[in-house]
């Protein structure tokens, strides 16, 4: 494959105030220079949108830096090395890396991860072979500290990490699996995935739903919802539960200072632990997870789903959609 001369790349053109609009986007076509020494050039394949890029359009402090104005947005992406500067990284291989929203990227070979497209389609390597699927694994066994016998309760399950994290404590020994998802479709999918039971959060009162969904009560709660559903979840929690608080969509987008849990009292008499977590101190756990979860999609106990949308001009929309809750599973972009 030829290295072009120029390439495309989404930038951010403004910062969303509440919901992202197309207009806070701006699609710029634009050089592209050859790889420096060390340096490797990357036509990207599929690229990933995620919840938390909403945080980085903020002019924030937060965990990560936020987005410039004017400049590329980045994430995750997949593709192959069409020009490499470097002796360790080949023309031909299929690399992980960390600039997405752009068709090519010049990435440091230090900074890009060679996988094995002949073993999972490489957008798995965004999805239920990446980080996604390292949040769930992490999430659910070392910040919620997961024991056989724990009832689970997952908010936002029919996501990309929420589903999984919902399947991994079934096939890892939870007593029962509870989902929350926001269409009929989705809660019927998690069934099929093995939840013991879901529910639709837009048929009632979150509480009262996950009442009658589990009446003796939850042991572990994966949050990433925030707000009603973290209310409920507290309500719900026996003594000595613990909460993941891996993200709170319904929060992202708001303009006003969300509600606290109005129950928080509730955590001092039943002793809970309320843990916030970021899936970059627990790489060290990626082995254990691969090891795991290779098995489980070689015997087809883990199943992983995808929507995708084609084209880096559908990349926008994707993202926003995925704030919304269109997307079933991991929200890819086909490049």
């Amino acid at each position: 494959m030829r290295t072009p001369a120029q390439t495309r790349q989404i930038v951010l053109a403004s910062r969303p105030q509440g919901w992202p609009t197309p207009e806070n986007f701006r699609l710029e076509t634009v050089d592209l220079p050859a790889p420096a020494e060390g340096q490797v050039v990357v036509a990207n394949h599929v690229m990933s949108v995620d919840p938390y890029m909403r945080g980085r359009m903020n002019d924030v402090k937060s965990y990560v830096p936020p987005f410039q104005v004017d400049r590329p947005l980045d994430g995750s992406a997949v593709g192959e090395v069409v020009a490499s500067a470097s002796p360790d990284v080949h023309v031909g291989q299929i690399v992980l890396h960390g600039l997405g929203w752009r068709e090519h990227a010049v990435v440091p070979a230090a900074a890009v991860t060679v996988v094995d497209a002949t073993a999972a389609p490489e957008s798995a390597y965004l999805g239920v072979l990446g980080m996604t699927g390292l949040t769930a694994y992490a999430g659910l066994m070392a910040a919620a500290r997961f024991r056989p016998g724990d009832t689970v309760f997952v908010s936002g399950a029919a996501g990309a990490v929420g589903s999984l994290v919902g399947q991994i404590a079934k096939l890892s020994g939870a007593a029962r699996v509870i989902g929350s998802a926001g269409s009929p479709a989705k809660v019927a999918r998690l069934r099929e995935l093995g939840f013991d039971e879901a529910f639709n959060y837009h048929d009632g009162p979150v509480r009262d739903l996950l009442r009658a969904a589990a009446p003796d009560g939850i042991d572990v709660y994966f949050d990433n919802v925030g707000g009603d559903h973290l209310e409920a979840a507290i309500d719900s929690l026996t003594t000595g539960g613990r909460v993941c608080l891996c993200g709170a969509i319904s929060q992202y987008n708001s303009t006003e200072p969300p509600a606290a849990p109005r129950n928080l009292a509730l955590a001092i008499g039943k002793e809970l632990t309320l843990q916030g977590f970021l899936v970059g101190g627990h790489r060290k756990l990626m082995p254990e997870f691969h090891a795991k979860v290779v098995g489980w999609l070689a015997d087809g106990s883990l199943r992983w789903d995808e929507t995708v949308r084609e084209g880096l001009d559908a990349a926008p929309q994707a993202f926003i959609d995925l704030l919304a809750g269109a997307n079933t599973g991991k929200m890819v972009v086909r490049l």
